[in-house]
């Protein structure tokens, strides 16, 4: 499979969408032919039933004594109702044959003949579905008459129009297969919607995994390149190797710092990141960060007051070292040392420098990945703001009237 993986990831989604589509329009396809047939055959057992009621009365009005007589036939209502019907001898002894009054239907007589003379010969029921004079369909039943001495006499054939049951049916067939386009059409707009919700957790991290080598190779990119130039320096001249290992070593230590801070970004933006917090002296973890921070010859000044809040120790060391590094390597203006001083009290960090300070225009996006006024990927103080805000806190930076930028970091704190 070619592409990317956000490419693949996209055709999964629309895979999965076919399939879960294709699937349900089986299931819904085969329910609606179900219904579709049954609906026909509680027609024909509707049409069946109506002709079995006529042809069953009928024989029971038909009188015989020594002739076949129709005066109870003459005077019921089924003459003149639907379905038609008619008592032929079938075969049998000839006798005038009786037609009800009603046509409802036109049905050729030599078709009715045929059908009596079938039940006669056969001595039961004949039923099915012929084609009247017009063409129509019609279903038909001949029962045969029997005489008291057990001798068939004739065939009682009605007729039924299928055209007011078949125009249900199709109206049936038309309100199904409408509904079926309907259903399919919101079936594949919950597929897509439901396949974009499974992969999204998927679409995340492979966001997340994508941004992360990104960043990776964004920020080693610049000190890679200027190892491998040490390096090839201490190669091409042995007199200086023990100038440029100090450098390699700073170097490489810089690079690890690098990872270990697009690492702590990756587990915070994918919540993998448990806050471990407890009380914590805000005052004391400061002073001890700067303590345990080399100042490669800037100068660095703390002042502090008591503050205690919730937090998870080390990640909140790391911020503070975020901060104190932005500020010794870009606080500084060219030409003179870094000078940084660090203020705590009241559950507030401020670090100030004197450097050439921040755009305003560019204030918020100092905060972003690959944004620093002074060259850097910026990622130190992106992980700066994402702790403060996992501590229900607030990064915020600013200009200092005399010049330098300031960076303020506010938590929560503990209610003496």
């Amino acid at each position: 499979m070619t592409g990317s993986a956000a490419d693949r990831l996209r055709r999964l989604r629309w895979v999965l969408t076919a399939v879960f589509t294709a699937t349900n329009t089986i299931a819904l396809v085969a329910f609606a032919w179900w219904v579709v047939l049954d609906d026909s055959r509680q027609g024909e057992a509707e049409l069946d039933a109506q002709l079995t009621r006529v042809t069953t009365a009928v024989s029971r009005l038909v009188v015989y004594d020594r002739a076949v007589n129709f005066h109870l036939v003459n005077t019921d209502e089924l003459d003149q109702g639907c379905p038609q019907f008619a008592i032929l001898p079938g075969g049998a002894p000839p006798f005038q044959a009786h037609v009800s009054k009603r046509v409802c239907v036109p049905v050729d007589n030599a078709v009715l003949s045929s059908l009596a003379t079938s039940a006669v010969r056969r001595g039961g029921v004949v039923d099915g579905y012929q084609r009247g004079t017009g063409g129509e369909l019609v279903r038909v039943r001949a029962e045969p008459l029997l005489s008291p001495d057990r001798e068939y006499i004739g065939a009682v054939v009605a007729v039924a129009d299928t055209r007011p049951r078949q125009a249900a049916h199709n109206r049936l067939v038309l309100l199904v297969v409408g509904g079926c386009l309907v259903l399919v059409g919101g079936l594949g707009v919950a597929a897509h919607v439901l396949s974009g919700r499974a992969i999204r957790p998927a679409a995340a991290a492979l966001q997340q995994q994508e941004v992360l080598l990104a960043e990776t190779a964004h920020d080693l990119r610049t000190p890679v390149a200027a190892l491998r130039a040490l390096a090839e320096t201490a190669l091409d001249n042995p007199t200086q190797r023990a100038d440029l290992l100090p450098r390699t070593v700073r170097l490489a230590a810089r690079m690890g710092g690098i990872i270990d801070g697009l690492l702590v970004r990756a587990r915070l933006a994918a919540g993998v990141e448990q806050l471990a917090i407890q009380p914590v002296w805000l005052d004391q973890l400061v002073a001890g960060v700067v303590e345990e921070t080399p100042t490669d010859g800037a100068q660095v000044t703390v002042t502090t007051a008591p503050t205690k809040v919730n937090a998870d120790p080390a990640l909140l060391q790391r911020a503070i070292g975020n901060l104190l590094d932005n500020a010794m390597r870009y606080g500084r203006r060219p030409g003179e040392e870094a000078l940084v001083h660090i203020t705590v009290a009241g559950g507030t960090v401020t670090v100030a420098d004197h450097g050439p300070g921040i755009d305003a225009a560019l204030a918020e996006e100092v905060f972003d990945r690959f944004s620093s006024t002074g060259g850097s990927s910026g990622l130190g103080l992106s992980i700066v703001r994402w702790v403060a805000q996992a501590h229900g806190g607030r990064l915020a930076v600013y200009n200092a009237d005399e010049g330098g930028a300031i960076f303020e970091l506010s938590l929560p704190v503990i209610a003496p």
